[in-house]
């Protein structure tokens, strides 16, 4: 029995770094025996279906299968569309203001406690952020790209590895997952 996942891809095809052709990228993946591989738009989020059923295995596999064809590492993220919905359900910023400054950067592992206590004294201006144990959302008030509160600060204060995804592409996702 296969199950669907989603595999997101870090900080590739951002500003000229770190190119992959989501045509080129699917034919990868398939032959790697993932099947019914679908892209989303060019910042690497990936829906298909596995009969292997441990994430870190996919992880790992599809990590090293990126690293042998492009000749660089991508940190790689997988979830099941359960988790995706957990996730977009949890946001505690849901209904309080405009969707479109929602964002999720979402943790490949559960940070620790200290680390956690410690940014949760950090303070920005037109930002606001809650963390939970694999995801930190964040409210940009004046949109991402002008956050201080970035993947970059997020991975450098918990020392976990990060990827951010807007409302929007998490919902676009999630309904790949559910067709």
């Amino acid at each position: 029995m296969e199950s669907v996942f989603v595999a997101l891809l870090r900080g590739i095809n951002v500003s000229g770094q770190k190119k992959i052709k989501m045509a080129d990228l699917r034919v990868v993946l398939e032959g790697m025996g993932l099947q019914n591989v679908q892209t989303y738009i060019q910042s690497g989020n990936v829906v298909f279906e596995s009969v292997e059923l441990d994430k870190l295995w996919l992880e790992q596999t599809i990590f090293a299968a990126i690293k042998q064809h492009y000749g660089f590492e991508v940190p790689t993220l997988i979830l099941k569309s359960n988790e995706i919905e957990s996730i977009i359900s949890a946001n505690p910023f849901l209904g309080k203001e405009e969707e479109n400054k929602f964002y999720f950067v979402l943790l490949k592992q559960k940070p620790d406690p200290n680390l956690v206590l410690e940014f949760n004294q950090l303070q920005f201006e037109q930002e606001d952020f809650h963390v939970s144990d694999y995801c930190v959302y964040l409210l940009c008030k004046n949109g991402y790209g002008n956050a201080k509160l970035n993947n970059n600060l997020i991975e450098k204060k918990l020392k976990v590895e990060a990827t951010t995804r807007n409302l929007k592409t998490m919902q676009k996702l999630l309904e790949m997952t559910t067709k």
